[in-house]
């Protein structure tokens, strides 16, 4: 039987009233049979709590308390291409879209060159056409997770799809900024739906930007992203989250790896209420690599949780799991690594290490490394670390000159910097380090 808390029962009849409100005459065949089953699978299962393993430290009961009001159809932003200039990087050399509330911004987006045959854009607008590169894709990837993803199936609309055609290397990366403004009314809730797919030998560099222009105003983001790496293809991909003081993000992403293919990828979650995301790898051929970093900055009240497994569905495959977090104030933190090894797996080389430090005796961490193998020759460790930053570092700081202030200071930046350093796109690890020591500088 399933275990409920107070909240697993709330009501969804608001959730419900905005899947009626979908424009379903010019959806096509597939995306009605998604949301179909999203419907039915969101109507049957109990909301994420915490009498659920998985969700034991990660308490979304103000998530779930709300009655938000899903945006069914693109609002008029009023916004100016200056106005998401700062949240841009390329310069105007990358390919960086814009979404709003969920839906994607044509006249604040910039279309730099892409090799003949990719495509980054709407998900909607590829789905509407007759190519039949994202239908083919579509839901392939993702599990029945959790209340959240079947209800971003139930509300599919827009997202970004971006298709890197076999044998091609995107010179630049795409950009995709998701933006999150104040609406009018009762709280808001978007479902973007992401569909990134490298064609066979193919290279491309992602970033995810997920910020806004909200002030104090409350909103939710329930976001679900499908990443397709096929044979010998390389996925470089890099997500930042920025949300709103009361801005909440539960994001899902699946990823299917094919033989020899690399994926790396980097999670830096540096603001925002809630934020949980869950990073899903299935090692689905011969000989393929994925690395999974991490960075978390929580302080305030605030709470992330990192949840991240991997799966090793064949041999000789190699995964890497390497996460950081610095907390302070009253603020929560969560990791989850779970490596899951099946028989045929064999000759698995894994290793998983996530590093926390505490600048507050009222901070936490929820740190659960996790290895379940079923093959007998296998390679695979996992270790983590809790704790205040290192007295013997300080006091040697101090005794060579340095203020306490500015020795913790330099410490804690240091201690990010080492996730921040390994980013290869050089605006992006520009921006971190500028974000990360004004943050922890001394002199603030």
């Amino acid at each position: 039987m399933p275990a409920h808390s107070p909240k697993s029962r709330a009501p969804k009849s608001h959730y419900i009233r905005d899947i009626a409100r979908l424009d379903t005459s010019s959806a096509p065949e597939r995306v009605r049979a998604i949301r179909a089953a999203g419907v039915a699978a969101f109507q049957t299962t109990d909301y994420p709590n915490t009498r659920m393993e998985e969700w034991r430290h990660t308490n979304i009961a103000p998530i779930v308390g709300t009655p938000y009001q899903s945006l069914v159809a693109p609002t008029e932003h009023g916004l100016t291409l200056s106005d998401v200039a700062p949240f841009l990087l390329g310069d105007g050399a990358w390919t960086e879209l814009v979404f709003v509330n969920g839906y994607f911004a044509d006249d604040l987006s910039v279309k730099g060159a892409l090799p003949r045959g990719a495509f980054a854009g709407s998900l909607w607008e590829a789905l509407l056409s007759d190519s039949g590169l994202a239908e083919a894709h579509l839901n392939h990837y993702l599990g029945p997770r959790n209340t959240f993803t079947h209800l971003n199936n139930a509300m599919l609309q827009d997202g970004a799809f971006v298709y890197a055609p076999k044998n091609a290397a995107l010179e630049t990366p795409v950009h995709l900024v998701f933006l999150s403004t104040a609406q009018r009314g009762p709280e808001t809730a978007a479902h973007p739906r992401n569909l990134f797919v490298a064609d066979a030998g193919s290279q491309v560099t992602l970033v995810e930007s997920h910020v806004h222009l909200a002030g104090d105003t409350p909103y939710f983001n329930n976001l679900v992203v499908e990443i397709a790496v096929e044979a010998n293809a390389s996925v470089e991909r890099y997500k930042v989250v920025r949300e709103g003081a009361r801005g909440n993000l539960l994001a899902t992403t699946e990823v299917r790896q094919a033989r020899d293919s690399r994926f790396r990828s980097f999670a830096f979650t540096l603001e925002g209420a809630i934020v949980r995301n869950q990073m899903c790898v299935a090692l689905d051929g011969e000989g393929a690599e994925c690395e999974l970093h991490g960075l978390m900055l929580d302080d305030g009240e605030r709470l992330i949780d990192n949840a991240v497994n991997i799966t090793h569905l064949r041999p000789h495959c190699r995964s890497r799991i390497a996460y950081k977090g610095i907390l302070g104030d009253r603020s929560k933190g969560v990791f989850l690594g779970k490596v899951h090894v099946l028989p045929e797996a064999q000759q698995t080389d894994s290793n998983q290490l996530s590093n926390y430090m505490l600048l507050s005796d009222h901070a936490t961490i929820n740190t659960k490394p996790q290895l379940e193998i079923y093959a007998d020759d296998v390679k695979c460790t996992h270790g983590a670390t809790v704790g205040a930053p290192p007295e013997p570092v300080i006091f040697y700081f101090r005794s060579r000159g340095m203020d306490e202030r500015t020795a913790r200071g330099m410490l804690t930046y240091g201690f990010a910097d080492e996730v921040v350093s390994e980013v290869s796109v050089a605006a992006l690890r520009e921006r971190l380090e500028a974000y990360v020591f004004e943050k922890y500088s001394p002199r603030r």
